[in-house]
């Protein structure tokens, strides 16, 4: 039983125990019956009063109960809707009491909620347009007025975080700008002129709106002023160059140069006036030295044309190169021509410096041929001979590949131009060819007059009966000294030392040995060269062998017969010479004469 009905049944016995204390002291007075039955109504009608009192305000607690619930859950409904929230899902058996508590207590939760929604989106707004104004945007789409929800509240949290460093962003970008701009300015000296201008350099930094439009004009005005800075030291390097060529075609000293340079370290827009006067005085002075300008444009033009392997025809081609009319309009047609031959090597150059790179090569594989026939290359202490003999084969290696490589860059860039790669007015490869061709000739033309030289000496051998003699190696320590032997052995050691490898083994043949008769003579005659009368003696053999050489220098075949008469015909006057001495007449020991 519950608490409160035990009260009411108190109340109910407390209420029966007071009727019938006034029950009994009715009776004791003695009140009437009519009068108990008042009294007892009027007791009645407080009691009744008094609970149908209490009972109204019950009724009322009850109906502002009812109502209260009925506010609440229409402001629940409410928020929920607003703060986008699902439906408020009441507690089943809840007395009204708890109901309407539980009601409130979420009304109260809800309204927090949405005044802290309310307030951070204001704040949020603020930094938006903080930032709108800065960056020069729009501001989140987002209603002022009405409540956001989470989501809506933590994309405008990353939308504003998202603003701050595009801010940042530009700001340092405006910054880095800003310093470019300054610098560029100062350098070409240039102040601002217009209102933009101003404001991005002059004007502080925080106040400069950071739009998209002001960042890309920033961007195009450095741009610009790169461009003109550059577009000036382009000009500058180009008068500089210009001035030097002038320095140089006038011989200006170094002492008026080298202050020239020092004034020309400044700003690029002092360093362009300072270039472009000096200019001026050097076109002055040029005009006023005319012909030794022309005289040393001339010898560049001279060089370029080497460098360029122009051909006489080409190079006859620019006939104010021979004219002797200096004026002005002469200078002019030079200078053009070299700033076309300059343009011309610059544009080629690659390819100039490949066929320059394969004439120094063919240039010294030619003195290395050149030196690998020459006789004194043998005195040679150094080891270069063999230095030069290994440079000389890798040479001869490396120029057929360094022409292969040449002809593919030749012709990739004929197929590119569309035009011929000529060297000296020739096709590289036919250039290549006949400087091969004349190596060629020259040696064969060395080889025969080498050959010729031989036939000659050996003519005079014959003539006038000298020897050539080839040193002797050095004798080794303890070798007795020989002593004097018969003039043929020594003839025949003679012809065994000779250099000549024909004539070496052609002494050595039998094919044109003397008569035996005349070998087996003992006769004796003096040791060295012939008399007058023994060359009147032999007249008519050397005549007749003389003969045979000419007859065999016509052909170019004929180098043995030569030399074998040759080497027998003096192995048979040295016999002859030795028989003269003996005791047999002289007269007997001529074939030529008859008994």
């Amino acid at each position: 039983m519950r608490k409160s009905e035990i009260h009411a049944a108190e109340s109910v016995s407390s209420l029966n125990k007071a009727l019938n204390q006034l029950k009994d002291i009715w009776e004791e007075i003695g009140i009437p019956e009519d009068q108990r039955l008042q009294r007892t109504d009027a007791v009645h009608m407080h009691i009744k009063n008094l609970l149908d009192m209490m009972i109204a305000e019950e009724e009322g607690l009850k109906k502002r109960l009812l109502t209260s619930i009925e506010a609440c859950r229409n402001e629940v409904s409410s928020l929920c809707d607003e703060l986008q929230l699902q439906e408020f899902q009441e507690e089943d058996g809840l007395t009204m009491l708890q109901l309407e508590k539980d009601l409130r207590t979420q009304v109260k939760l809800m309204l927090k909620e949405k005044s802290s929604r309310q307030t951070e989106l204001k704040s949020l707004i603020q930094q938006d347009q903080d930032l709108c104004d800065v960056l020069c945007e729009d501001l989140f789409p987002i209603h002022p007025e009405r409540v956001p929800s989470q989501q809506q509240l933590q994309n405008y949290r990353q939308h504003i975080n998202t603003r701050n460093q595009e801010k940042e962003r530009r700001h340092a970008e405006f910054v880095e700008m800003k310093r470019q701009i300054t610098v560029l300015m100062e350098d070409l000296e240039q102040s601002p002129d217009t209102t933009f201008e101003k404001d991005a350099v002059c004007e502080d930094e925080d106040a400069f709106c950071l739009s998209v439009e002001n960042i890309s004009s920033l961007k195009v005005l450095l741009r610009q002023l790169e461009t003109r800075k550059a577009e000036s030291e382009a000009l500058t390097v180009s008068i500089q160059a210009r001035i030097e060529e002038l320095w140089e075609m006038l011989e200006i000293p170094l002492e008026e140069r080298d202050g020239l340079m020092l004034h020309t370290h400044s700003s690029t827009k002092s360093r362009l006036n300072a270039l472009q006067a000096e200019l001026q005085r050097m076109e002055g002075l040029k005009k006023e030295n005319i012909e030794r300008v022309i005289r040393t444009i001339r010898s560049e033009i001279v060089k370029f044309w080497e460098k360029c392997y122009f051909s006489q025809e080409q190079r006859r081609a620019f006939l104010p190169f021979h004219s002797d009319d200096l004026d002005d309009d002469l200078l002019r047609e030079h200078e053009q021509e070299l700033e076309r031959l300059k343009q011309n090597y610059t544009e080629y150059k690659e390819l100039y410096d490949a066929v320059s790179t394969w004439s120094s090569n063919w240039t010294l594989y030619q003195e290395l041929e050149k030196k690998a026939t020459d006789p004194s290359r043998f005195n040679n202490r150094g080891g270069n001979l063999l230095k030069e003999e290994k440079q000389r084969v890798d040479l001869q290696k490396s120029l057929p590949k360094l022409e292969k490589s040449l002809k593919a860059q030749i012709d990739q860039w004929e197929a590119a131009q569309c035009k011929e790669f000529r060297v000296n007015g020739q096709q590289f490869l036919q250039y290549v060819e006949e400087q091969w061709s004349h190596h060629r000739m020259q040696k064969e033309m060395e080889k025969q007059e080498r050959q010729m030289k031989k036939i000659k000496q050996t003519e005079e051998d014959l003539l006038y009966g000298t020897v050539i003699r080839t040193p002797t190696k050095r004798r080794i320590a303890g070798t007795p000294t020989p002593g004097k032997t018969r003039k043929l052995t020594s003839a025949s050691s003679m012809c065994s030392s000779t250099p000549n490898t024909t004539l070496r083994s052609i002494c050595s043949s039998p094919s044109m040995r003397p008569p035996l008769s005349s070998s087996k003579l003992n006769a004796r005659t003096p040791a060295r060269g012939r008399t007058p009368r023994g060359l009147e003696r032999n007249k008519e053999n050397i005549s007749h062998l003389s003969g045979a050489l000419r007859t065999m220098t016509a052909s170019p075949h004929s180098n043995y017969s030569i030399t074998s008469m040759a080497s027998s015909y003096s192995e048979f006057a040295r016999e002859l010479s030795n028989a003269s001495k003996s005791t047999v007449k002289t007269g007997l020991l001529n074939s030529t004469i008859t008994h």
